[in-house]
């Protein structure tokens, strides 16, 4: 790495399997951070000192869940009553929805990454 660090104004940088998103510090100051990479709309999230990536969009109702809230390691759609888990996407029960897609992240040079390979694969479907 040259030691540049990036904006959310820059493009993701790649580095083999892994993209480098954003700086570790500006997912803990803002809690969301969106971005795009290969057609996935995505967000990070700095939930209770560790980050999460997801797909932005609510696979129930396709709601902006940038717009949504955090409560006990769940994230919560603005357009309806159903969380999410940010362990394994898993829905609240009795919701018609498949899981929230969430994506392997590290951190690594104070940058937090997201695996490009997971990427990838996003539209093969999920369990």
């Amino acid at each position: 790495m040259c030691g540049r660090r990036i904006s959310v104004a820059d493009p993701p940088q790649s580095f083999g399997r892994w993209t480098a998103i954003c700086p570790v510090s500006r997912l803990m100051e803002k809690t969301f951070v969106c971005t795009s990479i290969g057609g996935n709309d995505l967000m990070l999230i700095w939930d209770g000192g560790r980050a999460v990536a997801c797909e932005r969009a609510c696979p129930h109702e396709q709601a902006d869940l940038s717009r949504g809230q955090l409560s006990n390691g769940r994230l919560l759609c603005p357009r309806h009553a159903a969380s999410f888990d940010l362990d394994d996407g898993s829905i609240t029960a009795g919701w018609p929805s498949r899981p929230l897609r969430i994506y392997p992240v590290r951190i690594a040079e104070e940058q937090v990454w997201i695996d490009a390979k997971a990427l990838r694969n996003a539209g093969s479907p999920q369990p």
